[in-house]
């Protein structure tokens, strides 16, 4: 089956509008006594709440992965590859990059503390390089989780998806009635699993054969979005605003579920025009480097607003009008505009470590037919937890430098690297290059 270039789009597609979305609503703000601070935007002017409904494009990456993971793990069992195999081949294509960009940042953050940077800074600087790795470890479950979840797509399809929104809306019931804290780990895995679920669907045609279907999913997911926003106890922002309760994202909620099948029906509508522009080779060569960045441009895109804040905030050069005013946003086109060129920089400065990133996945990806292998299980596992940690506290927790989480992703990372030493090589299987940060 040739390659989709409609799903390479998606990827792009969602990782731009999550750098944007990003951008746009970070606010900074210089104090009279110097010090920078962060306003939150969703939470000071409520209107931009409803932004979110463009920019929450996160489904769409999961409903992508899902698709290529439908192809991808049936080729490696056809080929007598294990689920290990499979998982620590893909699973190392995040965390090579993920490794390097922690090491650099954590680094950074070392060196600032023991200069006496003020902790307050610090660890607002911190979260805000760690912000987007609440993806990281959930996708890394999903991914461990996929023999399993394909195994039961062909046997129940489209009931799988079913049975897990299901249950995934008995969860979020808990959550807000009871406030249980587990039940909303598990919609984690639930909601942003039945997109990736919906891959394989997607794949196997069983969403396309009808178009019916991705007509139903639109209008259904968005009515009942709408229901729940307007009749039920959901907000409407689809991104974490602080002190609301109960929240669409933390954890996925029954609102975010709605929104999910609402988008990937949208999506699926769209597809036939939006390939017919694709197979024009001008539009393909615009989308195509930007697919190929894709995790650069994910977990650097944060860099360029902590340059523009030393070069203009900090040196009171910036004009500051009035948050959220007319002045405010029409500042924003600049403001969008230089941190475009500064990330332009920060990625073409990176590309000498992505070559070597991408030779040491080479000397290190684990063997496809790999069988023994509970270093990679327990590396991948300390993986999860270390980016999880970073997630929620950020890179720099009360401006000092997260000892545990650090040795953590590090010696996680370690295993799943040298599962490739530790355990026999299946020299009948041949390897097929990757890049590193391709999902």
């Amino acid at each position: 089956m040739s390659r989709d270039r409609y799903v390479d789009f998606l990827r792009a597609w969602a990782i731009v509008l999550v750098v944007l979305g990003h951008w746009l609503i970070t606010a900074l703000v210089r104090e009279p006594g110097g010090q920078i601070t962060a306003p939150e935007l969703l939470a000071t002017v409520p209107w931009t709440q409803w932004l979110t409904l463009g920019f929450q494009i996160m489904p769409l990456f999961f409903l992508a992965g899902g698709h290529a993971a439908g192809g991808s793990w049936p080729r490696a069992q056809a080929a007598g590859g294990t689920a290990a195999g499979w998982l620590g081949r893909r699973a190392l294509r995040l965390l090579l990059p993920t490794g390097l960009y922690s090491g650099l940042v954590l680094l950074a953050v070392g060196v600032c503390s023991a200069a006496g940077v003020d902790p307050g800074t610090l660890s607002l600087v911190g979260w805000a390089m760690a912000m987007q790795f609440w993806f990281l470890p959930v996708y890394l479950l999903i991914s461990a989780l996929t023999p399993l979840m394909y195994a039961a797509h062909r046997r129940w399809e489209l009931l799988v998806p079913s049975a897990m929104g299901a249950v995934a809306l008995a969860a979020d019931v808990l959550v807000v009635t009871v406030h249980a804290p587990y039940a909303g780990l598990l919609n984690y895995v639930l909601v942003w699993g039945v997109a990736y679920q919906l891959g394989f669907c997607w794949r196997d045609g069983l969403l396309t054969g009808r178009r019916l279907v991705p007509v139903l999913m639109a209008a259904g997911g968005g009515v009942a979005f709408a229901a729940l926003v307007a009749l039920g106890p959901f907000p409407v922002s689809l991104i974490l605003v602080t002190g609301q309760h109960p929240s669409n994202t933390d954890p996925p909620s029954a609102a975010m579920l709605a929104w999910v099948v609402a988008q990937i029906g949208l999506c699926l509508l769209v597809a036939p025009a939006v390939r017919r522009l694709l197979d024009r080779e001008r539009v393909w060569r615009v989308v195509r480097p930007v697919g190929a960045t894709s995790m650069t441009l994910y977990l650097w895109h944060m860099l360029p607003v902590l340059v523009v804040a030393a070069a203009f905030y900090l040196t009171g050069l910036a004009p500051e009008p009035a948050l959220g005013s007319a002045a405010w946003w029409g500042l924003r086109i600049p403001w969008l505009l230089v941190l475009g060129l500064v990330l332009a920089g920060v990625v073409s400065a990176l590309r000498p470590l992505e070559r070597g990133l991408a030779v040491l996945y080479e000397r290190t990806t684990p063997d496809v037919g790999l069988r023994h292998a509970w270093p990679l299980w327990l590396g991948l596992a300390m993986d999860v937890a270390a980016l999880a940690r970073f997630a929620v506290r950020g890179f720099a927790p009360d401006g000092r430098l997260p000892v545990l989480p650090t040795m953590g992703l590090a010696l996680g990372t370690a295993l799943v690297m040298l599962t490739r030493w530790t355990t026999p090589r299946r020299l009948d299987r041949p390897r097929v290059a990757r890049v590193p940060g391709r999902v």
